[in-house]
């Protein structure tokens, strides 16, 4: 039980850290919450500046995500014992202490929090519902829901139930820190109008 915690306090603690924020403020002396949607992640640090700090701020958050899991195992933690402790790094970038629990939407997190448990398959097997979303329309919280579906559909199929189990309680934090996009429709991107629009012609 100890060793649960132990692992849950330092994977909240290390996803809390809000990297992209520093890294903006540091290289880029930009708040990067003033960019984009204002969210504090690696996307809007590359938005703010660029490469040379988006990509660092990314591979940081996608780390604090991976290394504590990664850890934990090496620990001794598996199956159910591992639920708390690779669901505390999305939570702790969620919802930040340091920024006053108002935290990032924790995808990189949760993609270095599965590369830990099930390996590097974790970014094609999200991909596989992420990438036709992206391609066809423009709301990136639909894509990024629609990556975490494909995630919870893939543990379904490995017959493991206390990792359903964690992808079922990561796919709702994502679906909550991306709330506000999901309240939009979405978007069919241009091209996929003017294809539709010739066919019906």
């Amino acid at each position: 039980m100890l060793n649960i915690l132990l692992w849950s306090l330092i994977g909240f603690f290390l996803g809390a850290i809000p990297f992209s924020l520093l890294l903006g403020k540091l290289f880029a002396g930009k708040d990067i919450r003033a960019v984009g949607d204002g969210n504090p992640g690696g996307a809007n640090a590359l938005k703010a500046g660029g490469l040379k700090v988006g990509i660092p701020a990314i591979l940081l958050d996608i780390a604090k995500g991976f290394v504590p899991i990664y850890l934990a195992q090496r620990a001794g933690l598996a199956g159910w014992s591992l639920i708390p402790a690779a669901l505390a790094p999305v939570l702790g970038h969620a919802f930040s202490p340091f920024l006053r629990f108002r935290g990032g939407k924790a995808l990189a997190a949760t993609g270095g929090v599965w590369a830990a448990l099930i390996g590097l398959w974790a970014f094609p097997i999200y991909a596989m519902l992420a990438l036709p979303f992206t391609i066809f329309q423009s709301e990136d919280g639909w894509s990024a829901c629609a990556g975490m579906l494909a995630l919870l559909g893939y543990t379904l199929l490995s017959g493991e139930p206390w990792l359903v189990a964690f992808a079922a309680l990561n796919t709702s934090v994502i679906f909550w820190t991306h709330r506000r996009e999901l309240a939009r429709r979405p978007h069919l991107r241009g091209w996929v109008t003017s294809l539709l629009s010739r066919r019906n012609a």
